[in-house]
């Protein structure tokens, strides 16, 4: 399957990433380690996100350098040689011909040569930029190489001054989304967004929470999305109040509302879906209450999303919503000035509005300039998620209102004039879900 991002752009990635860094100075970004599950027995290959957004190379023991005003190219990827026999078993290799060919860089060498060659690179620069504490292994590596420069220095070698974070510059250079990356992030939320629906209808038929779970990873797979972004949660009745429930065993039952949040992967970008409906098709009137009131506090976080607002006027939307409409049900009482500042929302509240979205499914970025939220600008990409949980053991709300958790959560990105929703192809108000159920 041939990328939606083309390799020019992966190009144009690594050539903004060395105009940040200092001229006399070295990245090294090594690509993911492959992870046992059991035994002789891998998980599934995922590449580092860091990795990945600046080649777009999927293969694990690799590792990209940028080396800006290197005579011979100034990117110089490490990768494994084509070997026949091993490819007999394991699939197809790129090798360093074909990483040159394919994925644009400028130098390419056998990653078992690495440590004749990587060491004189670094020789000479005086920063090296380098994701410390991320792989213990690799940074022993890393270590080893400037520790043999440095026994070196009294026949003239140099060895690098200061080691630099190289998440700062990156991670800000990640946090803004080409015109390509939202058209694969639109097409991640299309997929999860058909999955959602399917999951909507199979409910009526009951069974258990896995039941939907498996429709999800069908219409994911179905559509070539190889992988979810997180573990999916689906929790049945009480369950919906488990933030991060992902057992999704339990049975489903005739009156309990259902909470999916699940989305997929696509070209290494996630999605993040969720949706909040009724196993049998039917809202009762508290699950429509306080459905009413977490769709409304959506509405004025997505309204919120615009240019020239932070980073926390989302959540402060969300929240003004949340809690009047908890004061309106009878659930806590006082003035929504009072019961904001006192955080009396807290036990039916308890997470923020929303997150980062990309590469990673909460992605990087600074949420926070100084002590300042950070303003939203064009092509951040961001979740808005309001939620409510009344928890089974809650005793100071009336019984009726007892285990049930509503989250409803959409992907957006900011755009010049306010938002584009990526996910709006999975209903959400009432009569839209119950219409869809019913069908």
């Amino acid at each position: 399957m041939s990328s939606m991002i083309p390799v020019k752009e992966f190009a144009e990635r690594r050539r903004k990433l060395m105009e940040r860094m200092a001229p006399d100075s070295i990245a090294i970004i090594p690509a993911a380690p492959e992870r046992v599950r059991n035994r002789d027995v891998l998980h599934p290959f995922r590449q580092d996100s860091d990795f990945q957004y600046l080649s777009g190379f999927g293969e694990p023991e690799a590792v990209l350098a940028l080396i800006p005003g290197r005579e011979h190219g100034e990117s110089v990827l490490f990768c494994k040689e084509r070997n026949p026999e091993k490819e007999l078993w394991d699939g197809f290799l790129v090798g360093p011909e074909g990483a040159i060919e394919r994925f644009g860089l400028d130098d390419a060498f056998p990653i078992s040569d690495i440590d004749d060659i990587l060491p004189g690179m670094i020789e000479g620069r005086s920063r090296v930029y380098y994701p410390l504490g991320k792989d213990q292994q690799f940074d022993s590596k890393v270590m080893g190489w400037v520790k043999t420069i440095r026994s070196k220095v009294r026949t003239g070698a140099h060895p690098p001054g200061e080691f630099v974070s190289l998440e700062h510059f990156l991670h800000d250079l990640r946090l803004f989304k080409s015109a390509n990356e939202i058209k694969v992030m639109a097409k991640a939320g299309e997929i999860s967004a058909e999955a959602h629906c399917r999951a909507m209808k199979r409910a009526r038929k009951g069974g258990s929470e896995y039941n939907l779970e498996a429709e999800l990873i069908h219409t994911f797979m179905d559509h070539g999305a190889r992988s979810t972004a997180y573990p999916s949660i689906v929790g049945g009745g009480a369950n919906g109040c488990i933030l991060h429930y992902i057992e999704n065993s339990a049975p489903l039952k005739d009156g309990d509302l259902v909470l999916i949040d699940a989305g997929c992967e696509y070209e290494c970008y996630a999605s993040d879906i969720t949706r909040t409906f009724p196993v049998s098709g039917k809202f009762s009137p508290e699950q429509r209450a306080l459905y009413e009131v977490v769709l409304s506090a959506q509405y004025a976080a997505i309204d919120a999303v615009r240019p020239g607002n932070h980073w926390n006027h989302p959540h402060e939307a969300a929240l003004r919503v949340l809690t009047q409409g908890l004061i309106d049900l009878g659930l806590l009482s006082g003035t929504v000035e009072d019961a904001i500042a006192n955080e009396a929302y807290k036990p039916f509240f308890m997470h923020r509005t929303g997150h980062w979205l990309g590469l990673d499914v909460h992605d990087v970025g600074d949420y926070k300039v100084g002590d300042a939220w950070r303003l939203l600008e064009p092509g951040m990409a961001l979740t808005v998620e309001p939620g409510l949980y009344i928890a089974l053991d809650n005793t100071s709300v009336d019984e009726k209102w007892r285990g049930i958790g509503i989250r409803i959560e959409d992907d957006v990105v900011v755009t010049k004039e306010g938002c584009r929703v990526l996910t709006d192809g999975v209903p959400k108000t009432i009569p839209d879900i119950e219409a869809l159920m019913a069908d």
